[in-house]
């Protein structure tokens, strides 16, 4: 361990330029964001639901079981937020609209859509809303609300295609009703409809991807978001793996499941869009929340504006007293050198599975490979580049694996520590990843 520790302290000032990634309770002042915006050509927008019908063990995202006085006093709360940034906008692009949560579609009836006009209203919005759901929640009567309130992109969390590993995951529905919900929905002619899928299952074999990997492609869907399980210590589902002894999947165990998976997409013309996804060919892909720069607006809701990183205050009770007494729920901010915001940049490009070196240069103004050429000489060397034309480069489906395999020694780390101490302490005066 303190090998390994010191290795990551190495890779990270490396990458960063710093020793630590220091989180503190700053607030930025209104002036100081009108003039980060001001630089900003267009920007992506994050919308936090955190409602929940029930609480899955394994999920690491901020909720809470859904009440409808909360969701009303929560929307009036998000307006309040819409209304603090509404004015530093000024008309400014929104190309990538993210609704997640949580369960978005818990409150469908308790003012999404008066949520979605003041959105509309107020901001220069310039693309399609994508929004998760629950399966329990595509009943006829509510995608035909989703769908008369403009949402193109739906994703829905499957999660598993065989009833002992939904038990397990605490999904409150059968093989049967899941695959019911999806018909209906496929059948809606969505722009994009996606499905979460999880593998790596305690006890889950290859024959069982294998199976699973088949009746994924017959239900229809545009796109398969399928990725291994994740344990977080604050979740439920690390008590419940520590009290059994139950070992998750190791990695490479993890990697020949989704070697699986992805001869069966390759061979049904689906195309890797990200670390974990799959798109048919031809369609626009759900959006994952990797856009450079983006306002987060809710409880928990992040905010990259170049070189700032803020965080608002993860507590839901807290977020809308903040807003209704005409304050801010900003908890923790991370001012960004240039090094570090390189380094996020990269970070998320790998995950999307391609570079654009315009992209970076359009983006920091120099040359991606006077930075990071190094490193896609030994990428390429090692097999884990498919394809470098000069301008674009493309990771191989070993290179997407390992390197991000590689992030994830820092990334679920930095989770543990940023959003674990979120849950348990409303405004933190440090966290230091």
């Amino acid at each position: 361990m303190p090998c390994t520790n010191f290795l990551k302290n190495k890779i990270r000032k490396l990458f960063t330029g710093t020793d630590n990634i220091i989180l503190k309770n700053k607030i930025p002042s209104h002036k100081d964001l009108e003039k980060k915006l001001d630089i900003i050509k267009e920007i992506g927008l994050y919308l936090h639901i955190p409602f929940c019908k029930q609480i899955c063990p394994y999920c690491p995202y901020n909720k809470e079981i859904y009440s409808s006085d909360a969701a009303k006093l929560y929307i009036k709360a998000v307006k309040k937020e819409i209304d603090f940034y509404r004015n530093i906008f000024e008309g400014k692009p929104v190309t990538s609209f993210y609704i997640g949560g949580g369960t978005p579609t818990t409150i469908l009836y308790d003012g999404l859509y008066e949520l979605l006009e003041y959105i509309y209203k107020y901001f220069n919005m310039k693309c399609g809303i994508h929004m998760e759901s629950h399966p329990n929640d595509l009943n006829i009567e509510n995608l035909n609300t989703i769908q008369s309130i403009g949402i193109k992109y739906l994703s829905t969390g499957v999660e598993a295609l065989e009833d002992k590993y939904l038990e397990f995951l605490k999904r409150p529905y059968n093989i049967k009703k899941v695959k019911e919900a999806i018909e209906r929905a496929v059948s809606r002619g969505f722009e994009c409809f996606n499905i979460d899928f999880i593998f790596a299952l305690p006890g889950q074999t290859y024959k069982e991807i294998e199976k699973s990997g088949h009746e994924l492609i017959d239900l229809g869907a545009d796109q398969v978001a399928a990725y291994p399980l994740f344990i977080f210590p604050y979740t439920e589902m690390w008590k419940k793996i520590k009290e059994y002894n139950t070992n998750p999947s190791n990695i490479f165990k993890r990697k020949k499941m989704l070697n699986i998976l992805e001869n069966i997409f390759y061979d049904k013309k689906y195309e890797r869009t990200s670390v974990w996804a799959f798109t048919k060919e031809g369609y626009p892909k759900y959006c994952s929340v990797t856009v450079p720069l983006y306002i987060g607006l809710g409880a928990s809701g992040g905010t990259c504006l170049k070189d700032i990183f803020y965080l608002n205050t993860f507590n839901v009770s807290d977020y809308i007293n903040r807003f209704l007494s005409g304050r801010t729920a900003i908890a923790l901010s991370l001012d960004m050198p240039e090094k570090m915001q390189m380094s996020w940049w990269l970070y998320w490009r790998i995950y999307e599975t391609r570079i654009k070196r315009s992209d970076f240069k359009k983006r920091f103004g120099k040359n991606f490979d006077d930075i990071y050429g190094k490193y896609i000489k030994l990428f390429s060397l090692s097999g884990l580049i498919k394809k470098d034309d000069g301008h674009e480069i493309i990771l191989s489906d070993k290179g997407i694996f390992w390197l991000h395999a590689f992030e994830d020694l820092f990334s679920i780390n930095y989770i543990n520590k940023l959003w674990g101490t979120s849950v348990s302490e409303p405004w933190p005066e440090t966290v230091i990843l």
